[in-house]
């Protein structure tokens, strides 16, 4: 028997990308190419291998029982790959590509950096924010930090702390004689800042949300500025400008050396908390691995802080 000559490598990535994505287009999108060349390398490996992967619909593809089996084994493959490659080219300190988002980079990794050094001196980050979802692949990123739900699909996805909302503001704020902040009725007396990344996230609390908790009816929910991020609502409110939702972990540090204040609870619990996501195979990576046991510290070390305070 003839050896068969070697499997065409690029037809194989184009098929794994497009069995991944379920679309020629995404796949497309992903591998910088039109959707006119994926299908071509697509349909050279059917050639080659003599079977149907996709089933061709008008609008949509799905892969046949041959398709699925092949795209089970080249995930892991590919993945491998990656892997080896990344190896074979890593310096050696290792560098640690994280994503996460500006308020998570700014208030809670920003000021435990030092610790970071400390403990993984090999260690070197690049630190990108952004809310878009992370497509380690393309992007090669190592890790990212996101804020959302959960759910995530084709990844590893592990809950690091949860992000209850309570208000906060400026000491001075609390302590103007003229206009109290003891009770939350005196919320009628200030300004409330709006985090807009609340709207249209079930289970995430927003000034409404936290008023009707309280029992508080005399407050007009709608008042006050809105900001784009959670940062910016609660750097407005260290710098005095009124009340925020602080998200816990994110008001920590604030909260700490006195730039904010509780004036008074409940504390919301969120649908919405921190997770770490990662490729599947990044456990393989010891430094990925360091980097995470490191985040999962020092999130007990705050929870355990936490615990005390109450």
């Amino acid at each position: 028997m003839q050896p068969r000559h070697p499997a065409p490598l690029n037809a194989l990535r184009a098929f794994e990308t497009a069995a991944r994505c379920l679309s020629f287009q995404a796949a497309a999108t992903q591998l910088f190419v039109t959707p006119a060349a994926v299908s071509h390398q697509v349909k050279r490996l059917e050639a080659y291998l003599g079977v149907e992967l996709f089933r061709r619909g008008h609008r949509a593809v799905e892969l046949t029982p041959a398709g699925e089996a092949l795209a089970a084994s080249l995930s892991d493959v590919f993945a491998q790959l990656d892997l080896a490659l990344n190896r074979a080219t890593a310096p050696k300190a290792a560098h640690l590509r994280v994503s996460t988002v500006e308020s998570f980079a700014a208030k809670w990794l920003a000021p435990r950096l030092h610790r970071f050094h400390r403990d993984c001196p090999d260690l070197k980050l690049r630190i990108e924010t952004g809310n878009e979802p992370t497509d380690f692949f393309r992007d090669g990123v190592d890790v990212a930090i996101r804020y959302g739900p959960g759910g995530y699909s084709g990844v590893d996805a592990e809950r690091l702390m949860d992000a209850p909302v309570f208000p906060v503001c400026a000491p001075a704020l609390r302590s103007d004689v003229q206009q109290s902040l003891k009770v939350p009725d005196d919320l009628s007396h200030h300004t409330l800042l709006h985090d807009e990344s609340a709207a249209g996230r079930p289970g995430v609390p927003d000034w409404r949300a936290w008023l009707d908790a309280s029992g508080t009816k005399r407050v007009d929910a709608s008042r006050g500025p809105v900001f784009a991020s959670i940062y910016l609502a609660q750097e407005a409110a260290v710098a005095g400008h009124g009340v925020a939702l602080g998200v816990a972990p994110l008001v920590e540090e604030d909260l700490q050396r006195g730039r904010l204040v509780r004036p008074f609870g409940p504390a919301l619990a969120n649908a919405y908390a921190f997770w770490i996501v990662r490729r599947h195979d990044a456990q393989a990576h010891p430094a990925v691995e360091a980097f995470c046991q490191w985040l999962r510290k020092e999130a007990a070390e705050q929870d355990a802080h936490g615990a005390n305070e109450d």
